[in-house]
């Protein structure tokens, strides 16, 4: 009984730096959201408490602003799992066929991966520029000038144009996740399907995405919340503009954070961001689970 006491203390005493690490760069600052969350502060003056006000109007006075920026963000996650997603595990099955060059081909889709997103931003902002980025110049040398637009500055292509770097940068990130996956199942189980005669997409079917299904889970809720909390990208190319037609709830809640100065307002988006990023992890575990 001493001992196993000793084992305890043991184990306590060394997960007390990374407990104490966890507490105070995850823990804290989502207390310190939800506590601020319920005060009218402009961050330096004195604080008003005034309880639920600033959630009662995010869904009253700015209700149209934020359901606006949730329904990008909710946009952005669609299109990442079914987009994203699919071209990443296909990707991640053709290289896990051992093809020529296959480290070669896992390098070049996963280094934007590696690029910081500030510099994809600049690169992106290039290549849709109305006059000489490269979009419109492939579609006025094909004699598509009709095609050509203001990608960013047009409220109607803002969004699209956005995620499509998103898109390439993310997708060689899932294709390096499912293609772990793919790689760890059992070379046995291969053969013997190719024994009983199964094509190779019915291994796939029925053997390989079985047996990924938890990384496929962990893709989808990465993907998920990662949708829900894009910022930086979005920032670089379009702020949220034009007329808002990009904004996302981390845009909007540094525009209340840092240009209306409403600290309060500014941590209620972040604890609902929060909220919301919980709430769509249990979901999709709980859906993995049914099917399963």
């Amino acid at each position: 009984m001493k001992k196993l006491y000793s084992n305890k203390v043991h184990i306590l005493v060394f997960l007390l730096p990374a407990l104490i690490l966890f507490c105070g760069v995850l823990i804290a600052p989502i207390g310190a959201s939800a506590y601020y969350s319920l005060f009218d502060w402009n961050g330096i003056g004195a604080k008003t408490f005034i309880g639920l006000s600033n959630y009662k109007e995010l869904f009253t006075s700015n209700a149209i602003g934020f359901m606006r920026a949730l329904r990008n963000s909710l946009l952005l996650a669609a299109l990442s799992v079914f987009l994203q997603l699919p071209l990443a595990l296909a990707l991640a099955l053709t290289l896990g066929k051992k093809i020529k060059g296959e480290r070669a081909f896992l390098s070049v889709y996963f280094m934007p991966v590696l690029i910081s997103t500030v510099v994809i931003g600049q690169l992106w902002l290039k290549i849709y520029n109305p006059d000489y980025g490269i979009l419109n110049v492939l579609l006025r040398a094909i004699g598509r000038e009709d095609w050509t637009r203001i990608w960013l500055g047009n409220k109607n292509t803002a969004l699209s144009a956005v995620f499509v770097p998103t898109l390439w940068q993310y997708v060689g990130y899932h294709m390096l996740l499912l293609y772990a996956g793919v790689k760890s199942v059992p070379p046995e189980l291969r053969e013997a399907a190719m024994l009983d005669g199964a094509s190779d997409g019915q291994i796939n079917r029925y053997i390989v995405l079985p047996y990924i299904k938890p990384i496929i889970r962990i893709s989808v809720i990465f993907a998920v919340t990662g949708s829900l909390k894009s910022f930086d990208l979005i920032y670089v190319l379009t702020n949220g503009g034009p007329l808002h037609s990009t904004e996302v709830p981390s845009t909007l809640m540094i525009s209340m954070l840092f240009l209306r100065n409403r600290y309060g307002m500014g941590s209620t988006i972040a604890v609902l961001l929060i909220v919301l990023c919980f709430g769509f992890a249990l979901l999709i575990n709980a859906i993995f689970r049914e099917e399963a």
